[in-house]
């Protein structure tokens, strides 16, 4: 198994047709579907059903296209490290980021650093702790920003500056809208939505023996998507603050929980990274950046 051989799994696994698939590879079909037989004898497994006028993955080629995914996204990842070996003018550096308004700190740092060092590429993942989490442990990206407190025999960490807090998201038309703060009592036996992660790691302590009380109408990674639903007047959202649109005309009001809640930030890399020449010269320009503020 081969890295081509992926590359073009992959390519039909993505246009789910030979033949477009090989005009974007810029092979003959021929030698694409022999590819593809080779991986599929030696895998022991068959990958795709074939239709008429399309190809679909069976289970085994849904699993080989996670891994495949991963692999290429490696390889790629190590040639443009190499590239950037002896280029101190930019360089690839990849982050994967949870959802949070602190974000706008680590923009900050990267637009002083392009100041710097112009060629800079750098390329963003978005998802909850777990998923970035992981593709840092696979190598795949430089840094992660997680909002969960990080794991010391795995990863270093930077704290940035400030620190989210939680809120409920209510619809105008709900009294609920009307209160300063909101408490568990409140949240009591209505229609809620938040992430799981925050669900289970940060509202299920927050609330003590109110949790039982509590009612997950519906789960979200992305709190833009729940608050179109809260809107819909299908439940309540809680999410942190600044992520989604409160203000006047909107529908929704943003209302901080009480007792307060707050949610630190961090930026976090594995403790055995090595890094290229870019990514070490933007985390010291990072760390010295948030120790001064």
């Amino acid at each position: 198994m081969d890295l081509r051989t992926l590359r073009y799994f992959l390519a039909v696994a993505r246009e789910e047709n030979m033949s477009r698939a090989a005009e974007q590879l810029h092979v003959t079909q021929p030698t694409l579907s022999k590819a593809l037989k080779s991986l599929e004898d030696e895998l022991g497994k068959k990958l795709f059903t074939r239709h008429s006028f399309s190809i679909a993955l069976t289970e085994e080629g849904v699993l080989l296209r996670s891994r495949a995914e991963d692999l290429v996204s490696m390889a790629d990842k190590i040639e443009q490290e190499f590239l950037s070996l002896d280029d101190i003018t930019g360089g690839d550096i990849y982050f994967g980021l949870a959802e949070s308004y602190q974000i706008r700190y680590l923009a900050q740092e990267i637009r002083a650093f392009k100041k710097v060092y112009p060629d800079l590429r750098y390329h963003i993942t978005s998802g909850d702790t777990e998923q970035v989490t992981e593709k840092l442990d696979k190598g795949l990206l430089d840094f992660a920003v997680i909002c969960e407190t990080p794991d010391a025999r795995k990863h270093n960490s930077i704290l940035f500056p400030e620190a989210d807090y939680f809120g409920a998201a209510v619809p105008t038309d709900l009294a609920l809208a009307k209160k300063k703060y909101i408490t568990a009592d409140d949240l009591a036996g209505l229609p809620l939505f938040c992430s799981e992660q925050s669900w289970e790691n940060d509202i299920r302590p927050w609330a003590g023996e109110k949790f039982s009380s509590f009612r997950l109408e519906g789960s979200f990674r992305l709190s833009y998507n729940g608050s179109m639903f809260a809107k819909e007047g299908l439940g309540i959202l809680l999410t942190l603050n600044n992520l989604i649109d409160t203000s006047p005309g909107s529908g929704l009001v943003f209302r901080p929980l009480s007792p307060h809640l707050e949610l630190k930030l961090y930026l976090i890399w594995n403790k055995y990274q090595r890094f290229t020449p870019i990514a070490e010269r933007f985390l010291r320009q990072i760390q010295s950046s948030f120790a001064g503020r």
